[in-house]
């Protein structure tokens, strides 16, 4: 039996893998019983696929299992490495760079793969998702589909596994899902912030969730107060305020919202980033609602959450396009004169808000 994992989701892939090698432990589908976790280990072989011949693999996967059930065989690389159309800069050697031996190699493998003996369980580790074209990949879809037909389950079968990083706009539910796998609960006002504060990143996402659950209890929800106490990123709500205080031109807390960010240890540069990335966003949600787009139109234009598009569409609603574009220029005269030297960063960036929080000068009529 052989399976593909694949996707650019490397926190989902890595828990999928991990629940495969501790379901060997408990009895894998088609092996005899339980085997012993020490067993399991001296049975498992891992492989950089990046220096590995189809030889190596036969062996291996081709090998007796000692004293258990089954032989644990993981590759992580080799398809991704033998996909046709990579880079010159990506190919891991020169042999890589050799069309025809990628074909035999494929060729090869597609032809050993349903010939594995019972006992050995091979699993394709890969760090993009593979192209629909892929042969080893449409061989595992023709085989799912069989099991499938025979009545057995494809999802305890394996076989392939697509894991893509979530969209913005889903986040929400796979925290809310993560949570309440942690046998935990959260309000979706926490859930959003959470969403907002981490992105995409979604073994920071778990840390998080783990430090708040361990918090609460699981005697109450967690509160977006909980994530604004507790989450390390929370400090980048603070930009936010920053930014609304700039559109209500109350200069001097704005100044006091960014000076708690830099003693909280952010560096001038990523804050002025996270500044950049705020005001680009506000031109474009400033433009959209100028074309007359909604507020769902704007979040699936901008593949955020309706909540977030709600967000920037108040926040823009504090400046116009001229003081947005005003904005913008200052943010990359800033960023030069920090980077040339000109100017010391604290400085800089006080100038800034200082000017952020003033209208764009009119002008003058000749």
């Amino acid at each position: 039996m052989f399976y593909i994992f694949h996707g650019e989701n490397e926190f989902d892939r890595d828990e999928a893998l991990a629940r495969l090698r501790r379901s060997l432990t408990a009895g894998h589908p088609g092996s005899p019983g339980r085997d012993d976790p020490a067993m399991v280990e001296l049975n498992t072989t891992v492989f950089d696929g990046s220096r590995l011949t189809l030889g190596e693999l036969r062996h291996v996967c081709d090998a007796i299992p000692f004293m258990a059930g089954c032989r644990l065989v993981i590759v992580h690389g080799l398809l991704t490495r033998l996909a046709s159309g990579r880079k010159a800069e990506e190919q891991d050697s020169a042999a890589d760079q050799d069309p025809t031996w990628k074909r035999t190699f494929r060729d090869e493998l597609v032809k050993y793969l349903p010939n594995l003996p019972p006992t050995t369980r091979l699993i394709f580790v890969e760090p993009k998702t593979l192209s629909t074209s892929d042969p080893v990949l449409k061989l595992a879809q023709e085989q799912k589909k069989a099991e499938e037909g025979q009545g057995k389950e494809g999802k305890d079968q394996g076989f392939e596994m697509a894991f893509h990083l979530p969209k913005e706009k889903d986040l929400v539910v796979w925290i809310q899902n993560r949570v309440r796998d942690g046998n935990g609960r959260i309000s979706g006002d926490a859930a959003a912030m959470l969403a907002m504060l981490i992105g995409r990143d979604l073994r920071s996402l778990d840390h998080e969730i783990d430090k708040l659950l361990t918090y609460t209890g699981g005697e109450r929800p967690v509160s977006a107060e909980d994530v604004r106490t507790l989450v390390s990123r929370a400090r980048e709500t603070s930009v936010f305020d920053l930014v609304d205080c700039v559109g209500r031109r109350e200069t001097a807390r704005a100044l006091q919202w960014l000076h708690y960010l830099l003693e909280q240890g952010e560096h001038p540069l990523q804050v002025l980033t996270m500044l950049a990335r705020q005001v680009r966003i506000l031109i474009q949600v400033s433009e959209l609602r100028r074309q007359g787009l909604v507020s769902q139109e704007i979040a699936d234009q901008l593949a955020v959450a309706p909540w977030m598009a709600d967000k920037f569409l108040d926040q823009a609603q504090k400046f116009d396009m001229a003081q947005l574009e005003a904005a913008h220029r200052r943010l990359v005269e800033t960023d030069w004169a920090i980077k040339t030297g000109q100017m010391e960063e604290t400085l800089a960036l006080d100038l800034l808000v200082v000017g952020l929080g003033q209208r764009p000068a009119r002008r003058s009529q000749a």
